[in-house]
């Protein structure tokens, strides 16, 4: 493919292009738009009709939430559609998940059966019955997800190339999601793979409200194409923005008995927040965003009991990963209706744009660690004209003992709030960073491959997989190496025939035939949780039960009345009393080295934001005069008992190679927010270590002390001098970053 030169641009126009837009729109797409009774076309609507119907190339469209970015692509692409002739799918539209499909398929359905075009869902909860027709009938316009595009590939790669096999376009909804980790490798891979069905490339138009690097997403968009696409970046004004940081501080333990003998609360701060939430979101449609799904489950749980004690209809209800499907789409559906107050506790589930409405309010428990997922939430708010984005932030604080930590005393919390906040009013997102499912992914397509064709020889495998783009890092050696690593596993996973060609071994095959191997995340042992026969979710297999346990769940509490272990399936009752089981770990979340910058600069400012409550403001003022007691201006080493805590002011990506490059000394540590704990040293011993080393090593010479390296699902498969070197390649582009912090440490 032809190299180019990546832009980042809005195309310009003129009045008369803005004139004509609409006219160039097929003439019953124009007639449904007047039926909508639009008076006309958005900005980002016009002038993607003109990008879209102009050429063939690529299109990015980046708009802020319920701006019409879907009529912005289906409205020209459905006029073409309208006109066209040949056989198979036209158009297909990928999504991450299955409910933002279903939300499309209702927004699109009456304009599609105007101009008598097939519309079809393709996901596993589907219905069977279109899905039939259009595997008979090729045509119109499938939705669908990656890893129903990879069970069509492996399981019907035939019906697949003859619906596949002439599409016009390929539409990509929350493009942003698909920028980092192993779901967008993995579509990545599946664009490519569906391009190599078709006699002409399909083109790509991305749609996103969270955009950082605009010219990243392009790339990632159009690496495949001889032309760099067309930009449309339609900024917006955005809602006005309402917002409050409240802060609470922990009790002393003391105070933590009184409190909960009085209330009844396990936790009695986590209790002060569901009282403010419980008395500011009742009788509004609001998201609460948790970090955990355990918070999650908490929180619901003390805001049902609350609307239980007020002797008030419960409007708030949990919405993550391990509730059954019906339930999520219950509660979609209830927001969406806006007819009952409703306030979902959500982790992300409901962080992409499915189609809840515009809610009233949106709140946070814990500080921002991202500011594209806070950007993302706050969309939510605000949508209706003239309406503000409401935000609250609930941040805890540690209580501060006369022994307590210096690194609590600067109340970092408060401080990370604050920049996150700064942060989205200057517009910042977080870039990609190198990925590390790099090669876990690309062991999953080559099984894939293999189970569509049969056997490939190893070049025909490269060229399949390692095209421009995402996976560019996998050169032939690093191909090579990995396919003899996989062939040489005590259970090989490939083999080679006897004219040289490669094909599945018996574990391959195993993996293939796996319910999950649709999917690049991993997937744990989990019980299923029923209620007379009607499904609740899942909780991972950590969790012992027996008959009498019990649970809260699904935002109530419950008693087990059977439990079989062989199906793995947990009966349970209602009950009034409960704990929330474990479920994941707390998010760790990537903090990245500008909004690390950001609470350095908070700590310096002398500006009090009028945003924050009365303990927040608090909190910041401790926070400031604690960095100034500490002399944080000109030290970054904090004595803490026997360890002392290294400030870096760096994001996590340099804290954690950091750690490494301690650790290859001999040093203990253990990374936080803005730096590096080192265990049993002193400030004296980690300064003089850090100022023998110099300079960062090489990342080859610091990647030998890594450990935990498999980490991504098919990492288990992976010799560890290819995730080794996998580590370093991704991270090599800090080792200057890290000399020139081992500088400052050491002035």
């Amino acid at each position: 493919m032809t190299m180019h030169t990546w832009l980042t641009m809005n195309l310009p126009h003129s009045r008369s292009d803005m004139a004509s837009a609409f006219d160039r729109l097929h003439i019953d797409v124009q007639r449904w738009v007047h039926a909508q009774g639009w008076s006309q076309l958005r900005e980002v609507q016009e002038q993607s009709i003109r990008c879209i119907l102009g050429d063939q190339h690529d299109v990015l469209i980046s708009a802020a939430t319920a701006a019409g970015k879907t009529e912005a692509a289906f409205l020209p692409m459905l006029s073409a559609t309208a006109t066209r002739d040949a056989p198979g799918v036209s158009l297909m539209y990928v999504a991450p998940l299955k409910a933002l499909i279903n939300d499309q398929y209702q927004r699109l359905i009456d304009l599609a059966e105007t101009l008598e075009v097939p519309l079809v869902r393709w996901h596993g909860d589907a219905p069977e019955g279109p899905k039939t027709r259009l595997r008979k009938k090729p045509g119109g316009i499938v939705l669908i997800t990656p890893e129903s595009i990879e069970a069509m590939l492996i399981r019907r790669p035939a019906e697949a190339e003859a619906m596949f096999g002439t599409l016009d376009a390929i539409i990509v909804d929350e493009l942003h999601a698909f920028l980092q980790g192993p779901r967008g490798l993995h579509l990545s891979s599946l664009l490519h793979r569906i391009e190599m069905l078709n006699d002409q490339r399909p083109r790509r138009i991305g749609l996103s409200a969270t955009l950082g690097d605009l010219s990243f997403a392009a790339h990632w968009l159009s690496s495949t194409a001889a032309h760099p696409p067309h930009i449309v970046a339609v900024e917006g004004q955005g809602a006005p923005l309402k917002l409050q940081v409240r802060c609470y501080v922990d009790l002393s333990r003391a105070e933590i008995a009184k409190a909960q003998k009085a209330d009844g609360d396990d936790d009695p701060v986590q209790g002060q927040i569901c009282d403010h939430a419980f008395a500011m979101l009742r009788g509004h449609n609001n998201l609460f965003f948790a970090n955990s799904r355990a918070t999650v489950e908490t929180l619901a749980d003390g805001l049902r009991h609350r609307s239980e004690r007020a002797k008030v209809p419960n409007e708030f209800y949990p919405h993550h990963g391990s509730l059954a499907r019906e339930l999520k789409e219950e509660l979609e559906l209830r927001l969406k209706e806006d007819k009952l107050p409703t306030t979902a506790i959500a982790t992300t589930t409901l962080e992409l744009g499915i189609d809840i409405g515009s809610v009233h309010s949106v709140a946070q428990y814990g500080a921002p660690q991202s500011i594209s997922s806070l950007k993302q939430r706050l969309g939510r708010s605000g949508r209706r004209e003239g309406a503000s984005a409401i935000f609250r932030n609930y941040v805890r604080e540690r209580y501060i003992a006369a022994d307590a930590d210096p690194l609590d005393t600067l109340r970092l919390p408060t401080i990370q709030a604050c920049a996150a906040i700064r942060l989205l009013l200057a517009r910042f997102v977080e870039p990609p960073s190198p990925d590390a499912a790099l090669y876990s992914v690309t062991v999953h397509q080559i099984l894939s491959l293999l189970a569509e064709r049969g056997s490939l020889s190893a070049k025909v495998l490269y060229g399949s997989i390692c095209c421009p783009g995402p996976f560019k890092g996998i050169t032939p050696a690093i191909f090579a190496t990995l396919l003899k690593g996989l062939a040489h596993l005590k259970e090989p996973l490939l083999e080679q025939a006897p004219d040289g060609t490669i094909m599945l071994g018996p574990m391959g095959e195993r993996l293939v035939d796996s319910r999950d191997f649709y999917a690049n995340f991993q997937s744990n042992e989990e019980w299923r949780v029923v209620h007379h026969g009607r499904a609740l979710g899942t909780i991972p297999l950590i969790n012992a039960f027996g008959i009498g346990s019990i649970i809260g769940f699904a935002g109530r509490r419950w008693r087990v009345s059977a439990v079989d272990d062989r199906a793995k399936l947990v009966e349970v009752v209602a009950h009034q009393a409960g704990r929330v089981p474990k479920f994941d770990r707390q998010s760790n979340e990537i903090i990245h080295d500008r909004l690390a910058a950001e609470m350095r600069a908070v700590f310096t400012d002398e500006h009090h934001p009028n945003y924050l409550d009365d303990v927040a403001a608090v909190c910041l003022r401790e926070g400031r005069k604690a960095f100034q007691r500490l002399n944080l201006a000109s030290t970054r080493f904090l004595p803490s008992g026997n360890n002392v805590h290294i400030v870096t002011w760096r994001g996590s990506a340099i804290n954690a190679v950091l750690a490494i490059l301690l650790h290859s000394t001999g040093i203990e540590c253990e990374t936080f927010t803005v730096g590096v704990t080192a265990i049993g040293v002193t400030p004296e011993d980690a300064s003089d270590v850090l100022a023998s080393i110099g300079e960062c090593p090489a990342m080859d010479e610091l990647g030998r002390f890594v450990k935990n390296l498999a980490v991504e699902k098919y990492d288990k498969f992976i010799p560890d001098d290819l995730l080794r070197a996998g580590w370093v390649q991704r991270n090599a582009h800090l080792q200057k970053e890290i000399s020139a912090l081992l500088a400052e440490l050491c002035e």
